[in-house]
């Protein structure tokens, strides 16, 4: 009990900074996911954009355009993915050089002093949060696959099936295309707090400060940005 007392004692900390760090990560995606259902943004616009998109890819005969136009978002996830990769090596490099790592940061400004344990669990944590990008990308691989894959299986005009089936396809694959892009949106966020961790190596309050910082800007961007405002010039939401 003394034990735990005093870690918590040494380390308060940076235990407060990883505790504000993980509402802001945790508590945006909860609060995104949730408003998106109630609230204009990009998530809720670009499916609809999707949505009239299949319906006019049931219209064509030939559907060359509509699979190019899925492989070129799927070369997209897949570079992310590849990279997040090459992350993870470098990282797990840079663990093995823990001391020469804490002797190149000390001299820079606002640092804070930092044991090799502490170094360790800091990277373990930055570790952490690029296996989940990596995990969010390569879903999203498959299922921009499973996109291709519905296209390729869509009914042609001449099938004559009535609307309401049309809908109902159309439907199906619009979906599937907004849980690819929204897992590799989850990918992009977690790439954006990444960096906020990495603010942690240096000073825990500036973690912090950067955390809250990811979180406005991918409010911004997300519910507020002049992108979002055009994007909503030409549907009916």
């Amino acid at each position: 009990m003394l034990e735990t007392i005093q870690l918590f004692t040494e380390n308060w900390l940076n235990i407060v900074a990883l505790a504000w760090f993980l509402i802001c990560f945790r508590g945006y995606m909860w609060y995104a996911k949730k408003k998106s259902y109630t609230t204009s943004c990009l998530a809720s616009v670009m499916h609809m954009y999707r949505k009239e998109w299949m319906m006019r890819v049931l219209t064509r005969d030939v559907r060359i355009a509509d699979t190019a136009a899925v492989a070129n978002l799927e070369r997209t996830v897949a570079f992310f993915a590849s990279t997040t990769m090459l992350v993870l090596a470098g990282l797990m490099t840079l663990l093995s050089y823990t001391d020469r790592a804490i002797t190149l940061v000390q001299h820079l400004p606002m640092v804070h002093p930092s044991t090799p344990l502490e170094w360790e669990v800091k990277l373990l944590v930055l570790l952490t949060l690029f296996v989940y990008a990596f995990f969010k990308f390569t879903w999203s691989l498959r299922q921009y696959g499973f996109v291709s894959v519905m296209i390729g299986s869509s009914p042609l005009p001449s099938d004559g099936l009535d609307e309401k089936q049309i809908q109902a396809h159309a439907t199906r694959m619009a979906r599937m295309g907004s849980m690819a892009a929204n897992n590799f949106n989850v990918g992009l966020r977690t790439y954006y707090f990444s960096l906020a961790v990495l603010c942690w190596l240096i000073n825990p309050w500036l973690f912090m400060l950067v955390s809250a910082g990811v979180v406005y800007v991918l409010y911004h961007r997300e519910f507020t940005s002049p992108t979002l405002k055009t994007l909503m010039m030409s549907t009916k939401l």
